[in-house]
């Protein structure tokens, strides 16, 4: 975990309901190597075999396994290296260092944290360094990356001025509290970090996402598929303009298809990969849309923000009962006068990041169940519209196991903790089980 996230994690965490649809993290479960078949390529038209169960190739079967475990691997090293290198800062007391740097610098508490925040995140995500380059090569050796490392290593430094300027508001925000009322800090820092949340996620369309990838109108290159996108619209009583539908050139760096919605109000906007729209069939894109579309319908973003808020109202209390029990006990072995010293924000980064940790399966499980009710809703829009659109849905998961290298038998453990979305193999066999018509039963959400 780079120096960014360990601030900014607890915020990003409350986007969870405009988290990608399609992702390589939503693996999915499948029988043994054995039992494969080569799959149908993605290319092929839209009348395709029946697709009963997500299956790979022997060769597509095996990188699929390695690199699952190497990401399951990397995540829990991330964390626990994470929490080494800020112990390593706290007992050699490099925070001290800064703390004393800043303050000979300048009286003024605004300055200070403009020197202090720099120094100890570009510290932290410097020691992180190792393990960002490691998952990009990762990433590039499974083909799932086209990125070159120029490109990437200008991405990671735009992500550390974008943390280090939202940090740097925020970590002035919380100490400005801590002084004012030691006490009840916790709550009125979640009460004035949920506006900054809010207006980072409402700008992210207009201002961070264009910083990393190119973004056009997709219409402009796909007009028979926007007036395809829109009699699925208007059978869902929406109102989707055409403006709001976005291409993203993702094949500059990526070989991976995803699909997302994103932003509220007049920021919201749905984004296709193009890779998505290269790998996946005109109707398989109807279904992911229909799939994101059923999350603006069915209020995921608001209600994704207003759990996660909650959550981390009670994660900030912790942290701050957190904070107080480790400095009572290590404070002097660490030369941290208190809560309020500069010193002391590697303790609050480091027993915020084990809450978060501990609290993953909380929202991972709570946004599997929003994909869940975005998946039925998916199919029930598609429904008579797209020819067989059950095998469509499926066919659509089919392709994404491949492309995205989709664990072919996560553990349930796995799924339980790290899964944001329901492994690819059971949202296959649901799209060809959920068939409330042939039993003479309503759909949950398009009637």
């Amino acid at each position: 975990m780079n120096g960014r996230y360990w601030i900014l994690a607890a915020f990003l965490t409350m986007f969870l309901a405009g988290a990608p649809v399609l992702s390589a993290t939503a693996a999915s479960s499948s029988p043994s190597p054995g039992q494969q078949q080569p799959a149908p390529a993605p290319a092929q038209l839209e009348t395709t075999p029946k697709t009963g169960q997500y299956t790979l190739s022997h060769d597509r079967y095996e990188k699929a396994v390695a690199y699952s475990r190497s990401q399951y691997t990397l995540y829990f090293v991330s964390f626990f290296y994470g929490l080494f290198m800020l112990l390593l800062v706290l007992r050699f007391g490099l925070a001290v260092h800064f703390r004393n740097l800043t303050e000979r610098f300048s009286d003024r508490r605004l300055l200070q944290a403009a020197l202090f925040v720099p120094l100890l995140f570009l510290t932290l995500d410097v020691l992180d360094l190792p393990l960002s380059v490691y998952r990009h090569s990762l990433a590039l050796r499974y083909e799932l990356s086209v990125q070159t490392w120029g490109s990437w290593l200008w991405d990671w430094s735009k992500g550390e001025m974008l943390g280090i300027l939202f940090g740097f508001l925020l970590v002035l925000i919380l100490f400005a509290v801590i002084r004012r009322s030691p006490r009840r800090c916790w709550l009125y820092f979640w009460m004035a970090a949920l506006p900054i949340a809010l207006a980072a996620f409402f700008i992210s369309p207009w201002v961070i996402d264009p910083l990393f990838n190119k973004f056009e109108p997709l219409d402009a290159r796909h007009p028979e598929l926007v007036t395809a996108i829109e009699k699925v619209v208007h059978r869902a009583g929406m109102d989707i303009p055409r403006e709001k539908m976005f291409l993203m050139q993702a094949s500059l760096k990526s070989n991976a298809i995803n699909a997302y919605v994103t932003g509220f109000g007049a920021s919201k906007r749905v984004v296709v990969w193009d890779t998505t729209i290269q790998k996946a069939t005109p109707n398989e894109t109807l279904f992911i849309f229909g799939h994101e579309m059923g999350h603006y319908v069915l209020n995921h973003v608001r209600n994704g923000f207003l759990f996660a808020a909650a959550m981390l109202l009670g994660a900030f209390y912790l942290a701050f009962r957190g904070l107080h029990w480790a400095l009572d006990r290590w404070g002097i072995l660490w030369k941290i006068r208190g809560e309020d010293d500069w010193a002391a924000l590697p303790v609050m980064l480091g027993v915020l990041s084990v809450i978060l940790f501990f609290a993953s399966p909380v929202f991972n499980g709570f946004s599997r169940m929003q994909e869940a009710h975005a998946d039925i809703y998916g199919l029930e829009v598609t429904h008579g519209m797209v020819p067989d659109s059950a095998e469509v849905a499926a066919h659509a998961f089919q392709v994404l196991g491949e492309v995205d290298l989709s664990d072919p038998n996560p553990p349930d453990f796995i799924t339980f903790w790290l899964y944001s979305h329901p492994p690819v193999a059971d949202r296959l066999v649901f799209a060809h089980t959920y068939d409330p018509w042939a039993k003479g039963q309503s759909p949950q959400y398009v009637k």
